[in-house]
């Protein structure tokens, strides 16, 4: 707590007139470029690997960057916070990002039943794969894919897929190496986010 009031003292002596525009543009309402999905673990820090600035993303983080089945009990604060990004503010992209070192894909791999009952091993049993083998890391991309197909299925997405208003992408950051990685689904494969490969695929996104 000491480090995060720090922070925010350190911010406004340094940081808050930089910052004093944008905020004043965004008092006014938020038109995010995106839906962002990710793991609420703490090293997954998009705005720092992203570039982003305040009012670009509508961010969601779960444990597991998890999408829930639509209609499960329990599944509806992010329900609630895909149908509010897609039908209210309109957004053009949603990104699913997983991570490496994931601690919800090293449970799920270690045994449900070794967690204690609880909101945690209620919602990892609601919205992660019923097994993972092999490669942590493989299996946390795997699932982003996995994610990424139940959210087809819900309904304000499905249209607005329908009507070419959204698409939908998986990316997954690769922590000791600082590396972002894109899913291209075309090739069904994972590409690190540098200059040549990213510009190749900011150039299919244009398209």
């Amino acid at each position: 707590m000491k480090k995060l009031i720090r922070g925010i003292l350190h911010f406004r002596e340094a940081r808050r007139q930089e910052y004093a525009k944008t905020f004043s543009k965004l008092a006014l309402g938020q038109k995010p470029d995106a839906l962002f999905i990710a793991c609420s673990d703490s090293r997954v820090a998009v705005n720092v690997f992203a570039s982003s600035d305040p009012g670009d993303l509508f961010v969601v983080r779960n444990i597991g960057n998890v999408i829930p089945p639509y209609h499960q009990p329990g599944a509806t604060g992010t329900v609630a916070a895909v149908d509010y990004a897609v039908d209210l503010l309109h957004v053009r992209d949603i990104i699913i990002c997983g991570h490496s070192d994931c601690g919800a894909i090293r449970a799920r791999s270690q045994g449900l039943e070794k967690l204690p009952e609880g909101g945690v091993k209620s919602w990892l049993q609601m919205g992660m794969p019923e097994s993972v083998d092999g490669d942590l890391n493989e299996a946390s991309r795997r699932n982003v894919l996995a994610q990424l197909g139940r959210l087809k299925h819900y309904p304000s997405v499905a249209k607005a897929i329908a009507e070419h208003r959204l698409s939908l992408h998986g990316m997954w950051f690769d922590i000791p190496n600082v590396d972002v990685l894109y899913y291209e689904d075309s090739a069904h494969k994972w590409t690190v986010l540098e200059s040549k490969d990213g510009e190749r695929i900011l150039n299919q996104l244009e398209k």
